[in-house]
């Protein structure tokens, strides 16, 4: 399949610098070219790519905090967010992946796009803990599954951020049995019936 270059209007959102663009679009070239080996993606979802993965994952660049050192992305899959926001110029981001043929795919990404990030291959329960003070997620699992996935890697300021459709209220009120936070919604840029959770001050209930 040809890659698909950004519309007009996902340029115009994006708002970056031409360099960084084009490292966008190589990594587009990159996954419309690995998707016909490897399921990194909705297939479906490629012909709407800039919308539906990179302006999705490029959403949530306001939201992190000026001072964060580093970024967790658990479950990163294509690089979704994660590898998006160390494009667009976030430090210190980790990733991780249990599968072998996406890390693969995120090593060479992360090659062509001249991007400095730390690949984890494993299963988040079998990688070292280390603090992080921002976590991301896309598609991976309940708000409850993910706090706890990410329990060991949070401490007090950590902020979560993550990307939600439909059925989030239910699965807020079932991490409330669990957990007790500060949970502001976020308005997607991509979807109607999308939200951005932010979390804080992730605490046991």
């Amino acid at each position: 399949m040809s890659a698909v270059t950004a519309p007009d209007t996902v340029v115009s959102s994006l708002n970056v610098s031409r360099e960084t663009l084009e490292r966008l679009q190589a990594y587009v070239d990159l996954l419309c070219k690995w998707q016909k080996a490897v399921n990194l993606v909705g297939p479906k979802t490629l012909d709407e790519v800039w919308t539906r993965h990179i302006l999705d994952s490029a959403q949530l660049l306001p939201y992190i905090p000026k001072d964060s050192r580093n970024l967790l992305d658990i479950g990163s899959g294509a690089g979704l967010p994660g590898l998006i926001l160390a494009i667009l110029g976030v430090q210190d981001v980790h990733l991780i992946e249990a599968d072998a043929k996406k890390i693969t795919f995120l090593r060479e990404a992360a090659r062509i796009t001249e991007v400095g990030v730390t690949l984890h291959h494993g299963r988040i329960e079998a990688i070292e803990p280390f603090p992080a003070d921002v976590i991301t997620a896309r598609a991976l699992a309940s708000v409850d599954g993910l706090l706890g996935y990410t329990r060991a890697y949070r401490h007090e300021t950590t902020v979560c951020l993550f990307l939600k459709g439909r059925g989030v209220e239910q699965e807020l009120k079932e991490a409330a049995t669990h957990w007790k936070m500060t949970v502001n919604h976020l308005p997607s840029a991509t979807a109607d019936d999308s939200v951005i959770l932010r979390l804080e001050g992730i605490r046991n209930a």
